[in-house]
Order: structure tokens, then C-alpha cells, then sequence
């Protein structure tokens, strides 16, 4: 319906902005933080954070998803709706994180440059390639879902679409955190480990197919005048 395009439409806008927002404040609480620790610019080995930086920013971090948790909830109105958004806004956070910083102190150099990913449980260390397509991968993912909602499907993911997703997200976690050597210890990273990144994106994207397979097979059961594709 035309009304409920606009509507989704208009939700989609808003949650963008607020990714994109959110994304600059994170840039610059990083830029303050890096003239701190790296005034000569960033680069491994790591150097130590005061004990009282670190707890701030172990708490920073929390927060920060749980601020996306929030404006996901307020946006959608099923579970699965307020996960696609989700999706999209975590997504759209991470890649305008770096383009903030590219635009105010011109890092990364490429996209091959390593950087701190995130604090918990343990530092996640990589490539900015690696972020990056992970958060391109939740943003269809998560319009995938809209887009299935919009046209009057219950988004309903299969046990295999479950155990593809797990399986797919350990892998790449332990892809930026294997490494605790340069993590914790201040050694120089280890080669970063690419093809569990892209095992573990083929698995998201199989992980896609066969939820979208199981969704529409489920609705056809249950209203068979419904077509089986659209």
C-alpha cells in the first residue's frame, strides 16, 4: 500500500540519520582519544589506556549498542521489524564511522589499515575491510526483512538459517580475536585471517536465502492463494 511505502520509507530516513549522527560523535570521541594515545598517529603495537579510560570506554561501547537497541525498538513494531532496523542502523553506524574519520583526519589510509574494532569481551582487532563489509552484509540483511514485511510476509528464519547465522558470526569473531597477542600483549598483529571472513559471509548469505525460502514457503501454507515468489 502506498501508505505504508511512505511509512517505511520515512522510518528508514530517520534511522540513517540517526546512524550517520551517532557515527560522527563516535569519530570524535575516537580523534580526542588517539591525540591522547597517538599523537605521532595510530599504529600497532597498541599502547596501554589508563585503567580509568579503559573502564570508560568498556561502558562507552555498552552504551553505544544499546542506544541502537533503543531506537531499533521505538522504530519497529514485531521483533523481527525491530531487528531489521537494527541491522541497518548498526550497519549504517560502522561505515559512517570511518568515513568521519577519513573526512576529519584522513585515516584510514585504505581500507587494509588495522584498527581497534571493539572492547568486549576481548579487543577485536582487523582490517577496516572487515568491518566494513560485515555492516554492508547487516544492512541487506536488514532490508531484506523490511522489504519481506512490506510485502505482507512474517519473517520466519529456519533452524538452518539459525545454525548458518552462529556459525557464520563465530567464525568472524574469532577472526578479530584470535589474535590476543597483539590485542592485549602489544605485539604486532598476525596476518588477519580473510578466508574466515568470507566463510563466515557466504554463511550469512546462505543463512539470507534459506530464511527467505523458509518465510515464503510458511506463508504460502498458510494463505494458498499467495504466490510462492513476488
Amino acid at each position: 500500500m502506498p501508505f505504508q511505502g511512505i511509512e517505511a520509507m520515512r522510518k528508514l530516513f530517520w534511522i540513517i540519520v540517526f546512524s550517520i549522527s551517532m557515527a560522527l560523535v563516535e569519530a570524535g570521541i575516537v580523534i580526542y582519544l588517539r591525540a591522547i594515545y597517538y599523537p605521532e598517529g595510530f599504529s600497532f603495537p597498541l599502547e596501554m589506556m589508563a585503567t580509568r579510560h579503559f573502564v570508560v570506554e568498556i561502558g562507552r561501547e555498552a552504551a553505544t549498542i544499546f542506544m541502537l537497541i533503543s531506537v531499533s525498538a521505538l522504530i519497529g513494531k514485531k521483533f523481527w521489524e525491530k531487528f531489521a532496523y537494527f541491522l541497518i542502523c548498526f550497519g549504517f553506524w560502522d561505515i559512517f564511522y570511518y568515513i568521519w574519520l577519513k573526512i576529519a583526519i584522513g585515516w584510514p589510509l585504505s581500507l587494509l589499515d588495522w584498527d581497534i574494532l571493539f572492547l568486549i569481551p576481548l579487543p577485536w582487532i582487523g582490517p577496516v575491510i572487515a568491518p566494513v563489509t560485515v555492516a554492508i552484509m547487516m544492512i541487506l540483511a536488514g532490508l531484506f526483512i523490511i522489504i519481506l514485511f512490506k510485502r505482507g510476509y512474517d519473517f520466519q528464519p529456519s533452524p538452518l538459517a539459525w545454525f548458518l547465522t552462529i556459525i557464520g558470526t563465530l567464525i568472524i569473531l574469532y577472526s578479530f580475536m584470535r589474535d590476543i597477542g597483539a590485542s592485549l600483549h602489544q605485539h604486532i598483529p598476525l596476518p588477519y585471517r580473510y578466508e574466515a571472513l568470507i566463510a563466515g559471509e557466504i554463511l550469512y548469505l546462505l543463512a539470507i536465502f534459506t530464511s527467505w525460502r523458509n518465510t515464503v514457503y510458511k506463508s504460502s501454507e498458510v494463505c494458498p492463494s499467495r504466490p510462492v515468489s513476488r
